[in-house]
């Protein structure tokens, strides 16, 4: 069994296991327990009653957070040469075709976070798939990254945007931010997933369909949260 650590075990002290919170309240908890010395991502995590084995309960696109996620993602662009100037002047980190297919292939070169690609380029770049798929970097038209306007996609992912999409158990895991955001920014965040993830309710789905929510700052304790509470 894992040792918990002094910092941590201090700080879950906080945490009322069997309560649920409040949206604001949990806001609150999550900042007050962060434990780590550079500034914690809030996480959330959906516990959701669908069956992810069934293609209509898959929840699976993406999303630009009204107040971003505080985070910088190194974008890779695979496009034909006519788009290549819109994406760069997007805000692209890399783009080219294929040259940069065969640096990932060659070189075993991943310095970006992000891969975005015309439908054009797919044939070629699907012959990574082994590669990427497992690293979770294969582009898909369900989370926007293969895309006729790719430099839409490269603004939208520097705004914030995130990637969601339910598990082997159904559980639905993301980010809302930074431990160093307002109260007011996490919030709005929060509450925008958690209003998206209900909007996406399957029809399939009988009875309660999300059946639990905790929000938890980098190594900090998980928080439950009430959802009757967003408004």
């Amino acid at each position: 069994m894992k040792k918990l650590g002094k910092k941590y075990v201090e700080v879950a002290k906080k945490v009322d296991k069997n309560k649920s919170y409040s949206v604001t309240e949990a806001i609150k908890l999550v900042k007050s327990t962060s434990i780590t010395k550079f500034d914690s991502t809030v996480e959330v995590a959906f516990n959701l009653n669908v069956d992810p084995k069934k293609a209509d309960q898959q929840l699976r696109g993406s999303v630009v957070l009204p107040k971003g996620t505080g985070k910088t993602k190194k974008v890779l662009v695979i496009t034909n040469e006519a788009a290549a100037k819109k994406c760069v002047d997007a805000g692209a980190d890399y783009v080219g075709g294929a040259d940069y297919i065969e640096k990932i292939e060659k070189e075993n070169w991943f310095d970006f976070d992000v891969i975005v690609a015309t439908p054009d380029m797919m044939p070629k770049l699907g012959r990574l798939g082994k590669v990427l798929g497992p690293k979770g970097l294969m582009p898909n038209p369900k989370t926007n990254t293969v895309t006729t306007t790719p430099e839409k996609t490269v603004e939208d992912i520097k705004k914030g945007m995130i990637e969601y999409k339910t598990d082997t158990f159904g559980n639905v895991h993301s980010i809302i931010g930074k431990v160093s955001f307002s109260d007011a920014d996490l919030k709005e965040n929060l509450v925008y997933l958690i209003k998206l993830i209900i909007s996406l309710k399957p029809q399939a789905v009988k009875g309660t369909y999300i059946e639990n929510i905790t929000i938890s700052s980098t190594m900090g304790p998980g928080i439950k949260i009430d959802i009757n509470s967003i408004d």
